[in-house]
């Protein structure tokens, strides 16, 4: 179409003119940008949670050691002074052989043990379980080498350790 037959008023010829004449801008290229993390911003996050952890796990496990030696600790002052209170009402230590019973069980002046509560049997119990040996997980009692039961005792000096370990056995 040409312009001579366009029967256009002259107002608008002149705005179609002026509308095309505008300066045009250059093209920019946008680019496009998406909402996340760079790999690199990952990365340090990783690593500073693995420097984190390893931190927190170290002092967890320093806990659990302090723990386990604490209640060895307080398992021994217990169990003790209960030879100790036993050996005062019978003049005697428990013996190895019936350790356990004599010290859960109510018992007569010649260590004879019975249920509480049965006549005769005035004394006892001293514990109301024999504890268990946190390293181990089991209440065992002897008088072998260490390692060879979970609880050490010596009946005719009333000695008793942990068995579990040379470390365990000093306490």
């Amino acid at each position: 179409m040409s312009w001579s037959r366009l029967s256009l008023g002259k107002d608008t010829v002149t705005r179609i003119m002026l509308r095309s004449c505008r300066p045009v801008r250059p093209a920019t290229r946008r680019v496009a940008t998406k909402p996340g993390f760079t790999l690199v911003e990952i990365l340090i996050v990783v690593v500073i949670l693995g420097i984190l952890a390893s931190v927190v796990v170290g002092k967890f496990i320093g806990v659990f050691a302090s723990s386990r030696d604490s209640s060895i600790q307080m398992n021994l002052f217990r169990i003790r002074s209960q030879i100790g209170v036993y050996r005062e009402q019978h003049n005697a230590y428990p013996t190895l052989a019936n350790f356990v019973n004599q010290l859960t069980m109510a018992t007569d002046i010649s260590g004879n043990t019975a249920a509480p509560g049965t006549p005769g049997f005035f004394f006892g119990p001293y514990l109301s379980r024999m504890p268990t040996n946190p390293n181990t997980s089991a209440n065992a009692v002897g008088n072998g080498a260490v390692g060879t039961s979970d609880w050490f005792y010596d009946d005719t000096t009333g000695d008793f350790h942990a068995n579990d370990s040379a470390a365990t056995f000093a306490y």
